[in-house]
C-alpha cells in the first residue's frame, strides 16, 4: 500500500496568462514526477468575482477568492504563488511571509530596488522559521540551459570571454495594440527591459554562475500612445475605442555589461522585433569553446569544443532528450520535445523538492534582487548616458 504524503495547499493570487502557466504546472507535476509533498490547488484569487469563479473550474482549483488577504490568512494555505502585475508583488509577498506561508512569486521580482530589497529581507526573516521564498525565472529549468551551465561549471568553455543575449518578440510591432498593464510603468515597473530583458540578466547569470558588474545601456520607447482597451487586456487583447493614452514605459532596451569575471556581454530585448515570437537567444565564447541557444528551438544545445580537430571543427548539434539530460527521464523518448510549458513544471518539481527537504529554493529572492539592481542601472545609465556600476 503507497503511504499518503504531506498535503502542499496552494493559494494563487491572479489567474491570466502567468495563472493558466502556473496552473498547468501544479496540475502536472505530481503526475510525472515523484514529489516529497503533494500539492493541493485550494484557492484562487482575482478581482472580478465571475470571472474568477469561471477561471477555478477551467484551472482545475477547488475554490475561488477576491480577496488576496483572506487567502494569505487562511491556515489551509501553506503556499501563495503570486501571478500579478510587479506593483503588487511586494505588498503580497511580504504579507504571505510575514503569516508564515511560503511563496512563489512571479518574475522580475518587484518594480523597484527599494522594493526588490524589501522582498529579501522579509525573506531572509522568514527563512529563520523555515518559511521559504523563490522567484519565478523558469526559463532556468529548461533542460539545455541546465546543460549549458554544467558546460561552463565543468570548464568545457574555459575562460569566458563574451557573451550574446538576446530576447526578441513582436507582439507590439503594431502600434494601434492597445494599451495593457505592461505598458503602463506604475503596474509594470519597466516595459522590454524588466518583462523580458529580466530573463536573459537571469539566465547568463545562472549560466555562467557570475554576476554582472556594469553597465551601459539606452531604453527607447517608439509608439508614445495607443488605443484604450475599453474591456480587460491581455498582451494585445480587448476592443479599442478612439481614446489613446501614453505608453510609460520602454518598448526596446539595449546594453552593454562586464561580468565579474571580465567577459563583455551584449543584450537586447524589444518587444518590436518583427517576425520574432519568443526568440530567447543566447551565445557564450570562451577560449576553448563556444555554445549557443534560441528558445524558439528550445530542446536543441549547439556547442563547439575549440580543441577538435580544424577537419571537424565547428558547433555540434545537441538535441536535449536523452534520459540523463536534466529532468528528460520524467518525460517522453529520446527525441520527443518538451515544449514552454515544462519550465513551469520543472519550476513546481524544485521548489517541492526544495521545501521536502528543508532546503533554500532557487532563485531567491536575493537573487531576483540582483536581477532588479542590473534593470535600475540600465534604465540610470539611459537616463545619464553613462556607465553604472551593479552593488555586489
Amino acid at each position: 500500500m503507497t503511504q499518503k504524503k504531506p498535503s502542499l495547499a496552494i493559494g494563487m493570487i491572479g489567474h491570466a496568462f502567468m495563472g493558466a502557466a502556473h496552473s498547468q504546472a501544479w496540475r502536472t507535476a505530481p503526475h510525472f514526477f515523484d514529489l516529497p509533498l503533494d500539492p493541493a490547488m485550494r484557492v484562487v484569487c482575482g478581482r472580478d468575482p465571475a470571472r474568477t469563479a469561471a477561471a477555478a473550474e477551467r484551472l482545475g482549483w477547488a475554490e475561488s477568492a477576491t480577496s488576496w488577504r483572506e487567502v494569505i490568512g487562511r491556515d489551509d494555505v501553506d503556499l501563495v504563488d503570486i501571478c500579478t502585475p510587479g506593483d503588487t508583488h511586494a505588498e503580497i509577498a511580504i504579507a504571505a511571509l510575514e503569516a508564515g506561508k511560503h511563496v512563489l512569486c512571479e518574475k522580475p521580482l518587484a518594480n523597484t530596488v527599494a522594493e526588490a530589497e524589501e522582498m529579501a529581507s522579509a525573506a531572509d526573516r522568514a527563512a529563520v522559521h523555515g518559511v521559504r521564498a523563490m522567484v519565478g525565472f523558469t526559463y532556468r529549468r529548461v533542460p539545455a540551459i541546465v546543460l549549458a551551465r554544467r558546460l561552463v561549471a565543468d570548464g568545457r568553455l574555459g575562460e569566458i570571454r563574451h557573451v550574446r543575449a538576446h530576447y526578441l518578440q513582436d507582439w507590439l510591432a503594431d502600434p494601434d495594440a492597445p494599451l495593457s498593464w505592461r505598458l503602463d510603468k506604475d503596474q509594470a515597473g519597466s516595459g522590454a527591459l524588466g518583462d523580458i530583458g529580466a530573463h536573459v540578466v537571469d539566465l547568463t547569470q545562472f549560466v555562467l554562475g557570475e554576476q554582472i558588474r556594469e553597465v551601459s545601456g539606452q531604453l527607447e520607447t517608439f509608439v508614445k500612445e495607443r488605443p484604450v482597451a475599453s474591456g480587460a487586456a491581455g498582451l494585445t487583447g480587448g476592443t479599442t475605442g478612439s481614446e489613446r493614452g501614453a505608453v510609460t514605459v520602454d518598448d526596446a532596451a539595449v546594453f552593454l555589461a562586464r561580468f565579474a569575471g571580465g567577459a563583455l556581454g551584449v543584450f537586447e530585448a524589444t518587444r518590436f522585433a518583427t517576425g520574432r515570437k519568443n526568440a530567447i537567444r543566447i551565445e557564450i565564447n570562451g577560449a576553448k569553446g563556444s555554445l549557443s541557444f534560441d528558445f524558439e528551438d528550445m530542446n536543441v544545445l549547439h556547442f563547439h569544443d575549440a580543441s577538435a580537430d580544424d577537419l571537424e571543427a565547428g558547433f555540434r548539434r545537441i538535441v536535449v532528450t536523452e534520459p540523463g539530460h536534466p529532468y528528460i527521464a520524467a518525460w517522453w523518448p529520446p527525441g520527443h520535445g518538451l515544449g514552454y510549458e515544462h519550465g513551469f513544471t520543472h519550476q513546481v518539481v524544485d521548489l517541492i523538492g526544495a521545501l521536502g527537504a528543508g532546503e533554500e529554493p532557487t532563485p531567491t529572492f536575493a537573487d531576483g534582487l540582483r536581477v532588479q539592481r542590473v534593470l535600475a542601472a540600465v534604465e540610470t545609465s539611459s537616463d545619464t548616458r553613462s556607465w553604472q556600476e551593479i552593488p555586489a
